[in-house]
């Protein structure tokens, strides 16, 4: 049971509170859901975009899908995945496959799906597989704020 370092820190500097919840090893959004027994649509995951020769993350709930025509619509063509080189480079202290739903601390603006903005409270990775954070969506919006929002992901 593991939080990355770069993202302890930055939720221990920004005062967020979370609860820490171990789980059975998983390599899955979904089949995390699954084991924790939470509802895919409160388990934010971070998809790594590449933008304009740069890097942003996505936030959007597991139990859905990205839809990247539809980001394209707002943030322009220039919007593609990152590849798993890329990933292992920006988050070098988490697992592979295992990124946190926070942007700040690893130097990446983020976007966030409304579905994911609309629920009581959320999970995310901690930067490895066998780890959740568990907060408040006080505490969510306050890690998400002044971040553009919108509708790019469909349910699977």
């Amino acid at each position: 049971m593991t939080i990355a370092p770069t993202l302890q820190k930055y939720l221990a500097a920004e005062n967020i509170q979370y609860e820490v919840i171990p789980h059975e090893l998983s390599m899955t959004s979904t089949r995390t859901a699954e084991a924790c027994h939470i509802p895919g649509d409160r388990l934010a995951k971070g998809i790594v975009l590449r933008r304009d020769g740069g890097y942003m993350l996505a936030i959007l709930p597991a139990s859905h899908h990205l839809r990247l025509a539809d980001l394209r619509t707002s943030l322009g063509d220039n919007v593609h995945m990152a590849d798993e080189t890329e990933i292992n480079r920006l988050f070098s202290d988490c697992t592979h496959g295992a990124v946190p739903a926070v942007g700040k601390c690893y130097g990446l603006d983020i976007i966030v799906d409304d579905s994911i903005e609309a629920q009581p409270d959320i999970y995310m990775e901690a930067g490895d597989h066998k780890t959740l954070l568990h907060m408040g969506h006080a505490q969510f919006s306050r890690l998400t704020a002044n971040a553009p929002h919108g509708r790019f992901s469909a349910r699977d």
